[in-house]
């Protein structure tokens, strides 16, 4: 069963959130790529520490806070907050917090380019025919999987996997229950490693993100991807 969008709303006031979103993400792009390092957080993480010790609830709070905001924005960084809600709040709860704050930071920019553009460019899609259209009723027809694989297969930049399902009328329970699920693998690696950024920074060192592609990293992640794309080859299969 196909999910029909909602009708597409006209006007600038409809499109006014994805266009902000756009212009912040290209300014903080082009002024902010060369603050956000792990220099940074190095040269500050015994401030952090001492002001998670002291306000652990605001420190939480504000935590997610700004990692929604660099999800939902776009802007370069999100690798390195999620490896300091490991240094702050350790493997567990910090993983907790990494994945909801990049759930919300994911649905806000999601719900913003279905609101200003989703509706009506899905229909533009489905009434142009070709591959687009083609294009549009296999991620229809395969959504959880695709929503899933999208999550899972490390190539697929994160704030792509933002915008397509909002430009194919997906479901806003679907996309955040395979946001939410999809990304725990990825988070739960990067939120280890942050775990043990105190040992990294007490011996003068930088973490190595190189761990990630390590054949027992992601070879489970992709066979949790390969397992979402079964219902897609079984379905091809059937007579």
């Amino acid at each position: 069963m196909t999910t029909t969008p909602p009708p597409p709303r006209n006007g600038l006031a409809a499109k006014l959130p994805i266009i902000v979103i756009l212009i912040v993400a290209v300014a903080g792009f082009i002024f902010l790529r060369k603050y956000i390092s792990f220099d940074l957080l190095a040269k500050n993480h015994a401030d952090l520490i001492a002001f998670r010790d002291a306000h652990y609830l605001t420190s939480v709070l504000g935590f997610i806070a700004a990692y929604a905001l660099v999800v939902g924005f776009s802007l370069p960084g999100a690798t390195l907050m999620t490896l300091t809600g490991g240094f702050l709040f350790g493997l567990f709860p910090g993983v907790a917090y990494n994945v909801v704050a990049a759930t919300i930071g994911a649905c806000a920019i999601f719900l913003a380019a279905r609101t200003g553009f989703g509706a009506s460019l899905s229909q533009r899609m489905a009434a142009g025919g070709g591959a687009a259209a083609r294009l549009q009723s296999a991620l229809r027809e395969n959504e959880w999987s695709m929503l899933f694989i999208m999550r899972l297969v490390p190539i697929v930049p994160f704030f792509l996997a933002n915008l397509i399902p909002a430009f194919t009328g997906t479901k806003v329970s679907r996309f955040v229950i395979s946001t939410c699920l999809g990304i725990i693998p990825g988070a739960l690696v990067f939120t280890s490693i942050g775990s043990g950024l105190g040992e990294v920074f007490a011996r003068g060192e930088m973490p190595d993100l190189s761990i990630f592609w390590q054949p027992h990293i992601i070879g489970p992640i992709l066979g949790l991807a390969a397992l979402s794309a079964l219902p897609i080859f079984l379905k091809r299969r059937a007579p």
